[in-house]
């Protein structure tokens, strides 16, 4: 799962060192476990990023010239 997380952030050009990633992913269970409702707009959240990113993505190579 981080990799595919670290992956998708260097696509928009972020770079997170594996520590951070550790951290964050740790906070985020965290609030998971003590906010279980929260979980549905975690996932809310990640999927409407996750499809404008594709999309976007997918544009760009439909704008781009076939080489």
């Amino acid at each position: 799962m981080a990799k595919e997380v670290e992956k998708e952030l260097k696509k928009i050009g972020i770079t997170v060192s594996k520590p951070i990633l550790a951290v964050i992913c740790i906070i985020f269970g965290i609030i998971v476990i003590v906010w279980p409702e929260l979980i549905a707009w975690i996932i809310g959240l990640f999927l409407i990023i996750e499809g404008i990113l594709t999309l976007t993505d997918y544009l760009e190579l439909r704008k781009s010239p076939a080489s």
